[in-house]
């Protein structure tokens, strides 16, 4: 693909939205199937149609030749990372509130800035340290350990933040790849391990016998025994299968199209999207603390974005004078 391609804001930010938009949806039904599905059917059915929609594109673009790669082994590491992101984020999801669990996970970018230390050798200075404290508070003012009133334990409050730490880890893993691989194509990648991964799942604990007698709620979540779906389920599986593949094609072609300091502000979009679906169907809304909590999350993700991209314009006349941000 040539530079022009990859030189597209406007697009990028269209792909990114669409993305964000068919995640917020996706994390809505995987929380309405949760309370009687297992998680990894719910994935495996979801990424088998998922994987469906990613071949047609893939075809689109230039068919199965479009699947090789001189990197397999960071491809697959890769996917698997996607995927335990996914099902550690979806387990927390299963049991606390759904603006809740993203606001957590919107930490995200503040550890792909501490990442990009020690894995990319990026200078991040003191400003940029002092915004991912500031999101470091926010998620404890989110997660609220002072309190006693909440219905989750304390363990589960870190599932999102887990998943935020495996996402960022792809994410730098991507940086360092320098993919050159077309959308269609990390798409049907991921996907493919998706349906690995949950067949593997379906093999070791598609009976229920690792959930007998437990009584957390996300380990059973995780380990419930496969069952049939009902019928008023099966449009709701489908609609995961269309988010899914909309969201491996979407957030592929974005962050391909345009510079990730350009588009990634936009995936904030996702939080109101959560709180609102939330709100709509489980009746959920945010305290004080909570809405005190997301603001410094999403303000200390914005300055890492912003200050990111100030740092890579160029300086007429002060060659050196700021140093490392």
């Amino acid at each position: 693909m040539t530079s022009e391609k990859l030189n597209r804001p406007a697009m990028g930010i269209m792909f990114i939205l669409m993305g964000v938009a068919a995640i917020s949806v996706n994390d809505l039904l995987v929380k309405m199937l949760s309370g009687g599905y297992p998680l990894h059917q719910t994935i495996w059915v979801r990424s088998f149609v998922g994987l469906m929609f990613s071949l047609v594109f893939l075809y689109l673009e230039g068919g199965v030749k479009m699947l090789r790669t001189s990197t397999p082994g960071i491809h697959a590491l890769r996917g698997i990372l996607i995927v335990f992101a996914n099902m550690t984020f979806y387990a927390a999801v299963a049991v606390m509130p759904l603006g809740q669990a993203t606001a957590l996970f919107f930490v995200a970018p503040l550890f792909i800035t501490l990442l990009s230390i020690p894995l990319l050798g990026e200078p991040v200075g003191p400003l940029r340290l002092g915004a991912v404290v500031v999101g470091l508070i926010g998620v404890i003012i989110v997660q609220q350990p002072w309190s006693d009133e909440g219905t989750v334990s304390r363990w589960v409050l870190f599932l999102p933040v887990i998943a935020a730490f495996l996402y960022a880890f792809t994410q730098v893993l991507t940086r360092k790849l320098g993919v050159s691989t077309p959308a269609s194509a990390l798409a049907v990648y991921i996907q493919s391990t998706f349906l690995i991964v949950s067949s593997g799942f379906f093999l070791i604990a598609g009976d229920g016998r690792f959930a007998e007698g437990v009584d957390n709620e996300s380990v059973t979540f995780l380990l419930r025994a496969w069952r049939w779906p009902e019928a008023q389920d099966v449009p709701v599986f489908l609609g995961l299968g269309l988010c899914s593949g909309g969201i491996g094609y979407c957030l592929s072609a974005a962050y391909r199209s345009a510079n990730a300091a350009t588009i990634a502000p936009f995936e904030y979009i996702g939080l109101p999207l959560a709180l609102f679906w939330g709100w709509l169907a489980f009746g959920e809304w945010p305290d004080a603390a909570m809405w005190l909590g997301c603001a410094l999350i999403i303000a200390a993700g914005l300055f890492v974005f912003l200050r990111e991209q100030f740092k890579n314009r160029p300086q007429p006349g002060r060659r050196g004078r700021w140093g490392r941000r």
